[in-house]
């Protein structure tokens, strides 16, 4: 196997009060994670709202091993954490203290509080896996648990007249998994739709990233951010993420249509706690 966890960034909370007077420079530092996907690499980014870490992994010819992780201050990496992984590319395996799960694309895989080793293979290296990764802290141990994409509950939303037509999947649930705080799932949106989680709102009891994929690379994302009242946008390329604090909106308008994993963490683990920002009050 291959030791090749590296860390990429650490990113620090910022007040809303600052982020007024940022600049797109400024924004993007913060909020936007540009590298995900590295070939022969694990890539971790460790944000300080609510101690999330996002990251991919891409094994290619040689599975690559989840290290124990400086900003963590463990033994290994789930010594207090739990972890998802949602495969983006093409069929891979993920094995866990021995026990070896496969996941084509799209499948996901909850990993419990506890776990030592755990490492990432891709069938084909030609056609390499890409694990998407999200990890947060965790007080009790669960089962691992596998979630192919078919048995994730399936709900459907919008309409094709307000261009948001689109397909949730939610994977890792605490109805489904026994998931700490850790919540993850997935949007499709429909060809001629474009606007996702509008009308938007925030989550003051917990924080949310949101990874952009299945977009063009001659496409792009308007992620909106910010409070209500002072909101700002980033520009997000195809597997790109965006780290969404607990008092940012989070919403979304591609030039084509596109999908996103969303990942939240923090106090309350229902996916439909939320505060509401209504269209008519945004500025």
């Amino acid at each position: 196997m291959t030791s090749a966890t590296k860390t990429i960034d650490e990113r620090q909370a910022a007040h809303p009060r600052d982020v007024r007077g940022y600049d797109t420079q400024a924004l993007r530092q913060d909020f936007l994670i540009e590298r995900i996907f590295v070939p022969g690499e694990v890539a971790l980014t460790y944000s300080h709202y609510d101690r999330m870490i996002v990251g991919g992994a891409m094994p290619a010819a040689k599975p690559l091993t989840l290290d124990p992780f400086p900003p963590t201050g463990t033994p290994f990496f789930l010594a207090r954490r739990e972890l998802g992984v949602i495969n983006l590319g093409g069929a891979g395996s993920v094995s866990v203290d021995g026990e070896r799960f496969d996941l084509p694309s799209l499948d996901a895989l909850y990993v419990g509080l506890g776990a030592k080793d755990v490492s990432f293979a891709s069938a084909d290296p030609a056609d390499p896996a890409k694990f998407y990764l999200t990890s947060a802290p965790a007080h009790r141990e669960a089962k691992h648990q596998l979630i192919r994409k078919d048995d994730a509950n399936t709900i459907h939303l919008g309409s094709a007249e307000t261009s948001n037509k689109r397909t949730i999947r939610q994977y890792i649930m605490p109805n489904s998994t026994g998931t700490n705080q850790l919540v993850m799932g997935m949007t499709a949106l429909e060809p001629g739709s474009v606007w996702n989680s509008m009308p938007c709102h925030t989550h003051t009891r917990r924080m949310e990233a949101y990874l952009y994929f299945n977009l063009d690379p001659a496409h792009r994302v308007f992620h909106f951010m910010g409070e209500p009242q002072q909101t700002r946008h980033l520009l997000v390329a195809n597997e790109q993420a965006v780290i969404s604090p607990n008092w940012s909106i989070h919403c979304g308008c591609g030039t084509s249509n596109y999908s996103f994993v969303w990942a939240m963490a923090g106090d309350n683990v229902e996916f439909t706690d939320m505060d509401a920002a209504p269209v008519e009050t945004l500025r």
